[in-house]
């Protein structure tokens, strides 16, 4: 109910109560009961328009349907086998709705499977960075400022070092021969 009608009708039921205590005639208890049922009148008036508009949606809905298929088929059907044609299309359209809903549904799970295997390529890219990283900083113990790689049984001296030794001490040996 509407505010508006709340409010009249308060106020015919206080013209009523007080129209009883002062001891008026019943024609203001008469106006009273006319107005509620002019609201009530009103109100089934409103309800009948709602129920005609709907009918009148639901004729010319069976009327465009009745038009496309009597376009496809060529002939004049009835309202019964217009609404079982109808009836047909929307099962049809729900088949294959669900059946697009699973391919979407398998899609996802794809999808998922798929970023895992990202993820895990990505961790495992990650991690064999880092040993490559650790494998080179390693080669870098095992290796002489010149380059040279040194075995770790040798001392620390391969074939090339100690004939590189060999020269300086050589030197030195001239250079304290001519003084």
């Amino acid at each position: 109910m509407t505010s508006r009608w709340r409010a009249t009708l308060i106020n015919v039921l206080i013209t009523m109560r007080w129209s009883a205590s002062v001891g008026t005639t019943s024609r203001t208890v008469s106006t009273a009961c006319g107005i509620l049922c002019h609201h009530f009148k009103e109100r089934r008036a409103n309800v009948c328009v709602l129920k005609r508009n709907e009918e009148m949606t639901c004729y010319s809905s069976v009327a465009g349907i009745t038009t496309e298929l009597s376009a496809e088929a060529q002939y004049k059907a009835s309202r019964a086998q217009i609404l079982d044609k109808a009836t047909e299309y929307i099962q049809y359209m729900r088949r294959k709705n669900h059946t697009h809903q699973q391919d979407i549904d398998d899609l996802k799970r794809q999808n998922a499977l798929l970023e895992q295997q990202v993820r895990a390529l990505e961790k495992a890219r990650s991690s064999a960075q880092l040993q490559a990283n650790y494998s080179s900083s390693d080669n870098s113990l095992y290796t002489n400022p010149k380059g040279s790689t040194i075995s770790a049984f040798d001392g620390g001296s391969d074939s090339s070092s100690e004939s590189e030794l060999e020269e300086p001490q050589s030197r030195k040996k001239l250079r304290m021969e001519a003084s």
